[in-house]
């Protein structure tokens, strides 16, 4: 017997977090567009009322200070998180790295515990340049010198990485090795000598969440600061993205398109052209029919995959999949939204047009549409669809 059927905690959970989101989240988001950051005396409050609230670090585990919540209760979290920006998701909610699992000893004290707490921001270095969905040809090098790394390397596209007070680094340890052993994970505090952050590269969207370059010159940081072990850190990092990107990507995917579904929904009944609601139109009600399916076939793909990373299965190829058809589903709801407002749906005045920008870079972060293709391409020639 297979049940849907989501316990009575996890129901109160999202809709604790539906109200909290609504209240107290998405006012903010004119302030952030107009501003591009969000003050910490508007952030601060709202924050504590979340950590109070539990909903704060819902996806690392409870003894480390987090919710504990299982990879489909997080997707169904992250779905709720999705109505609003990516920016205040990450300042309200807490954006937690699980590599920093792989902390060790005082590691847990100075960068993990802080982390979860609300009290340090972590951001995540892995994009160069020269090195973008293929993580395992970064060129930044982590070179030894007696007990001590050097790190050498440009990074860029850094989510936060001018407001964050460490960040985790790829590098590589190994140029033989590279991707089989060679390439390391390392924690770098933003006082660093030779750790500088670079310019800030405006983007479309996600305003509020900067994206920045980060420069590591001569950067000599001890042993100590070796995150997991030596050659290990491109396997950390496969093992801890799959997660992520159904939580990050495709839940939260499928919350922006259920926003712009639910405002379109309510446009359609209340404006009136020819004397009707254009939501009596047939071709109105086909676009709100297409989003509907489209949230539907997400939903049910994400969950999936999330239920066989809670069973301990390998659930790459379906990740893989949620990544591309949900962020490709996002952009083609926002763009629907659009159309069903005209020209209302082109302006700031309503949170459309910021969707439609936040969204579209969710096909080319974390693995472009076409790389995940190719991984799901053979995959499938190896072995056939294994869906069961």
């Amino acid at each position: 017997m297979i049940s849907f059927e989501i316990s009575p905690e996890m129901k109160m959970l999202t809709e604790t977090l539906e109200r909290f989101v609504l209240k107290e989240v998405v006012p903010l988001e004119g302030v952030v567009e107009e501003r591009g950051y969000l003050p910490d005396e508007l952030r601060d409050p709202v924050k504590k009322k979340a950590m109070e609230l539990g909903l704060f670090a819902l996806g690392m585990p409870t003894e480390v200070g987090g919710g504990g919540l299982s990879a489909v209760e997080l997707c169904l979290a992250d779905e709720k998180i999705g109505w609003v920006s990516n920016a205040l998701s990450r300042h309200i909610f807490g954006q937690m790295y699980p590599m920093l699992l792989e902390c060790t000893g005082s590691q847990r004290e100075k960068y993990l515990l802080p982390n979860v707490q609300g009290l340090k921001k972590c951001a995540m270095a892995i994009t160069e340049p020269g090195a973008g969905s293929d993580a395992a040809s970064i060129a930044t090098t982590a070179t030894r010198s007696g007990s001590d790394f050097v790190l050498n390397g440009t990074k860029h596209f850094i989510s936060d990485g001018d407001t964050c007070d460490f960040v985790v680094v790829l590098a590589v340890t190994d140029p033989a090795l590279r991707a089989r052993g060679g390439i390391s994970l390392f924690l770098v505090d933003k006082d660093t000598p030779g750790f500088a952050v670079g310019r800030t590269q405006k983007m479309m969207g996600m305003r509020g969440c900067n994206q920045v370059e980060m420069v590591f010159d001569s950067c000599r940081i001890p042993e100590t600061q070796l995150l997991g072990k030596l050659g290990d850190g491109f396997r950390i990092i496969q093992k801890t993205l799959g997660k992520v990107r159904l939580g990050n990507i495709g839940a939260r995917a499928i919350g922006m398109a259920s926003r712009v579904l639910e405002l379109s929904r309510v446009y359609a009944t209340e404006r009136v052209q020819f004397g009707k609601p254009i939501g009596d139109y047939q071709m109105v009600q086909k676009m709100i029919a297409d989003m509907a399916l489209d949230i539907y076939a997400a939903r049910n793909m994400v969950l999936n995959a999330a239920w066989d990373l809670d069973q301990g299965r390998d659930a790459r190829e379906k990740v893989a999949m949620v990544k591309v058809y949900c962020s490709e589903m996002a952009g083609r709801v926002a763009d629907l939204g659009i159309q069903i407002f005209g020209g209302m749906g082109y302006t700031t005045d309503l949170p459309l047009e910021r969707i439609y920008r936040d969204c579209r870079v969710m096909r080319i972060y974390d693995g472009t549409s076409e790389i995940h293709r190719i991984q799901i391409a053979k995959s499938v020639m190896r072995n056939g669809l294994l869906l069961d």
